[in-house]
């Protein structure tokens, strides 16, 4: 999330100051923040269009789990397909995301102190009945991921669909989450647990990590 930005799709991306302090606010306190409504409906929809476009050419692929030589592909702990974003080159309606993490993480470091370098992500395609059981984002013999973002792509979601990220909270209480279209989510990495409940129709979203330096 570097470079010089570009000036008139940044004045297509309009951040309430107002969603900004909701994620720092809760990041500072060690909590979950949720935002209604992150991004425009105009920036959401192009993403879910590129999506899906791009995994009609093919390029999603099974997710895996672990890191390096022991990625495998575990069905029984996962079920969506991915395809990880290019900040060096991203499609046209990826610009307004990547500017959208940028002021993000600005404000974050601004507030917290956490020293967030960079981001990585991916979207993120759950097929009906598609789940990810219960995990934490960073793994044992890394803390290079700080905290853990998605940003939900799903016009017209129901309760009824199902499909919630539910947060494993302090005290054995949990807390669910709908994947609506332009709800993000936000929290430490290596503090909550989660998992991604079935759903009964197509999931989309952006998934992603705020990094520390290493």
């Amino acid at each position: 999330m570097s470079g010089k930005p570009n000036v008139q799709r940044d004045r297509q991306l309009s951040i309430p100051a107002s969603a900004l302090s909701c994620v720092c606010d809760a990041i500072a306190e060690d909590a979950v923040a949720v935002v209604p409504d992150f991004v425009s409906a105009s920036v959401i929809q192009g993403l879910a269009l590129e999506a899906r476009r791009r995994d009609a050419a093919g390029e999603f692929r099974p997710a895996r789990v672990g890191r390096g030589e022991r990625r495998v592909e575990r069905s029984d702990v996962r079920g969506d397909r991915t395809l990880w974003l290019d900040e060096w080159a991203p499609a046209q309606a990826e610009f307004a995301l990547w500017s959208a993490f940028a002021r993000l993480r600005v404000a974050l470091n601004r507030a917290t102190l956490l020293g967030l370098f960079g981001f990585e992500g991916h979207y993120a395609l759950y097929p009906p009945g598609g789940f990810y059981r219960r995990h934490r984002d960073r793994f044992r013999d890394d803390d290079l991921r700080v905290l853990s973002c998605v940003l939900y792509l799903n016009y017209d979601w129901s309760p009824g669909d199902g499909g919630a990220l539910r947060i494993f909270l302090d005290a054995g209480e949990t807390r669910d989450v709908l994947p609506i279209a332009g709800t993000l989510v936000c929290f430490r990495s290596e503090r909550y647990e989660h998992e991604v409940l079935p759903a009964k129709r197509e999931r989309l979203a952006v998934t992603g990590w705020f990094l520390r330096r290493e």
